[in-house]
């Protein structure tokens, strides 16, 4: 039996067990975007169960009462040939491998979700669980097929792009610098024909579709094609602040009309407009890059040193992040367009998320509390943090034709 096959058999065990009772808990809390490095469970540094730097590690998770996140297979966007797309599934594989080992080595604290109902046994039996999403559909190699094989190794959620546009559609974040077009310019084609394959096949296979990332144009057409509600795993709202990774209004509503959810993610670019936070975050990164030896910043590398630890601290005296508050400004404005039926919270963890208030996942019981102050009843708080991603996913199984 594989070790892909092997953590199958386990999601689909019933489990004994209770978790410990926290009266102001909601029934189920689940991130639906947390990042890994490339040399996750591959390094003690990012073996993530034990205590680590990562902002998200099983003991973080287990203390701040996350039952369930959605683990990113996440690449960086290359060039559209041969080169880029076998480089691209390389690196997918290396965080597909990465997971399998986390479920692997740690069974009796964390278990694969590919269903809903898995998520809830496991956790009603004391256990973490761990969905695979798919972050920039470019992972696939332009070979619809693997769509099919990521669905096998338990991926359930595909988000067609990232920053610059791909062979599936736009990007709100298109690399202008080197003659990609801004979002709704001319230029801005939306989805293509692959991305639209992508779309029509992860509605067949039951696959939720994920349009964080995506151009506004991208957005419309995928709640057009799809027969399915689709969601976005970590995006924030444009009227709050405008931002191009943020949505729209009209695409919350639309959205909602189509039955998905929006996430709300505690990134701090999405909430607060900092460029000078930026600009030092930027010289620091470069500085500790040349205190290694290196010529450029790498994330996986950098981030998570003692030096960057020291650095963040004394830009955080000078230029604090976004607070708990303007989460909460976000997450309001959402409902109140949206509906409270269709938002939800991610975090962003590992990928740059991470605001005072909601540091790390060992923090998660502060966003409950936050919650509640600004009005929210215990039954609106189970829907933000996972009954309405819950809702949604069931439709889409539900509407798979596999």
């Amino acid at each position: 039996m594989t070790p892909i096959a092997r953590i199958a058999a386990l999601a689909t065990l019933s489990f004994v067990g209770t978790l410990p009772a926290y009266a102001q808990d909601p029934p189920v809390t689940i991130d639906t975007h947390v990042d890994i490095p490339f040399a996750y469970m591959r390094e003690a540094r990012f073996d993530a169960g034990k205590p680590t730097r990562l902002l998200v590690d099983l003991g973080k998770m287990e203390h701040g009462g996350l039952n369930a996140a959605f683990f990113v297979v996440w690449v960086p966007q290359h060039k559209l040939d041969a080169a880029g797309y076998a480089k691209a599934v390389d690196q997918a594989e290396e965080k597909y491998e990465a997971i399998g080992h986390l479920l692997m080595q740690y069974p009796d604290r964390i278990r694969l979700a590919t269903t809903p109902d898995q998520l809830l046994a496991n956790h009603k039996a004391g256990l973490l669980s761990a969905t695979i999403e798919i972050e920039n559909g470019y992972s696939l190699g332009h070979d619809i097929h693997r769509l099919d094989a990521a669905y096998d190794r338990g991926a359930r959620s595909v988000g067609l792009a990232h920053v610059g546009n791909n062979d599936l559609c736009t990007s709100s974040l298109p690399d202008t610098e080197h003659g990609e077009p801004a979002m709704n310019s001319k230029g801005d084609t939306g989805m293509s024909d692959f991305g639209r394959a992508v779309v029509k096949r992860a509605n067949q296979l039951g696959m939720l579709v994920d349009v964080s990332h995506s151009s506004d144009a991208c957005v419309r057409e995928a709640l057009g094609l799809s027969t399915a509600p689709v969601y976005a795993t970590h995006s924030g709202a444009r009227a709050v602040l405008d931002h191009p990774r943020n949505l729209p209004d009209d695409l919350l509503r639309a959205i909602a009309d189509k039955g998905g959810v929006v996430d709300a993610v505690a990134y701090k670019e999405f909430l607060k407009n900092d460029p000078a936070r930026a600009k030092v975050e930027k010289t620091l990164q470069n500085a500790i890059a040349k205190q290694s030896g290196y010529k450029e910043y790498d994330s996986d590398r950098d981030d998570y040193t003692p030096a960057m630890d020291a650095g963040m601290a004394e830009i955080q005296k000078k230029y604090p992040l976004a607070t708990l508050d303007d989460y909460m400004n976000q997450i309001q404005h959402m409902v109140k367009v949206a509906g409270i039926d269709h938002v939800g919270i991610a975090s962003d963890f590992d990928g740059g998320g991470g605001i005072t208030g909601w540091a790390n996942a060992s923090e998660t019981r502060n966003v409950t509390t936050a919650l509640r102050k600004r009005g929210f009843s215990d039954t609106d708080i189970a829907k933000l943090w996972g009954g309405n991603l819950l809702r949604v996913w069931r439709e889409v199984e539900r509407d798979a034709q596999h």
